[in-house]
């Protein structure tokens, strides 16, 4: 199952306790009490394993090293360990407290995200030291770390994402694509998460069904509506064995429109898909009503070479090509 929201803790290191000592050497006078250690910080980095937000399934409090006392002999305390943890690029991070977001939009050391900040150590009491006071017994203790929760909401950043209703042909349509090998059945919410494939460098998106009601919880509600957003053209795909394409068509624009207004505005090519299923006069009667919504609407079957072809001219176009 793909994890792709969960809410978890997060607490930084805090800063290790300066010490309070005094040189022990013989012939030698004076504080030598070393400071403490920085607590380590957590981090945030992008990988391209989309399962990656699973380890938090189970483990919900992340928590990294906390900084070393000082000690005697002006030796400081260790700093903590930063702790890095990998995330799905994509992956959007919801300060809770705070109420601030930050995306991890790329993958590598280079593009990490800072979530919580290791608190810093304190001064030994050798630090303390001045011509008024030679001996002084005063140390700091080190400074809390930063203790946050965040919710992390992995957002697809893909080129094309498909679209339509339960049972249409999408999983088929992108296994033929792109051998994504998605499930395949003759059954309503076969894709019960998304599934991507790679097209001669374009990301294509397999969205799970949506139906009526869908922007507000129903079927498989607004879980997948959200990963739609990043993607740059939808492929709508209408399938062949409906009794209204039309119906069809403006029941998943309506619920893209209720998600988010913006949705409507992306490039889309409108799909007629498992046109094998129809005998040439029935195919025609269904084209001539989808072309009064897009004259460019394509009748699709992986079982025919011919469209296949037609929809990678498409992707082609995209950037996608041999």
């Amino acid at each position: 199952m793909l994890i792709d929201d969960v809410t978890i803790r997060v607490a930084a290191g805090h800063g290790g306790k300066g010490a309070i000592a005094f040189n022990k050497n013989m012939m030698a006078l004076g504080p030598a009490g070393g400071s403490g250690g920085k607590g380590g910080s957590v981090w945030a980095e992008g990988v391209s394993d989309l399962s990656a937000l699973g380890q938090f399934r189970y483990k919900k409090e992340i928590a990294a090293e906390d900084g070393q006392e000082g000690r005697g002999q002006f030796r400081d305390g260790h700093d903590g360990k930063d702790l890095v943890i990998n995330v799905p690029v994509g992956t959007i991070a919801h300060n809770l407290t705070t109420g601030e977001d930050a995306e991890i939009a790329h993958t590598g050391p280079d593009a990490r995200v800072l979530l919580a900040k290791g608190g810093n150590g304190g001064k030994g009491n050798f630090l303390f030291r001045s011509s008024r006071n030679t001996s002084p017994k005063r140390s700091q203790p080190g400074l809390p770390g930063e203790s946050f929760t965040f919710r992390l909401e992995l957002k697809f950043i893909a080129d094309v994402g498909f679209v339509g209703l339960p049972n249409v042909g999408k999983s088929s349509l992108l296994n033929e694509l792109t051998q994504a090998k998605s499930k395949v059945a003759n059954y309503a919410f076969t894709t019960l998460e998304p599934h991507l494939g790679a097209y001669y460098g374009l990301i294509l998106a397999d969205i799970p069904g949506l139906i009526e009601g869908s922007s507000k919880g129903k079927g498989l509600g607004t879980k997948f509506l959200r990963h739609i957003e990043r993607t740059k053209v939808l492929f709508h795909c209408i399938s062949a064995e409906s009794n209204s394409p039309i119906g069809d068509y403006r029941t998943i624009r309506k619920e893209l429109g209720a998600y988010h207004s913006a949705l409507l505005k992306k490039p889309e090519h409108l799909f007629l898909t498992k046109a094998d299923t129809l005998s040439p006069a029935e195919l025609k009667k269904k084209l001539t009503a989808l072309k009064r919504i897009d004259p460019h609407v394509i009748p699709v079957s992986i079982l025919d070479d011919a469209s296949i072809a037609a929809v990678k001219k498409i992707l082609g176009s995209l950037g996608g090509g041999a």
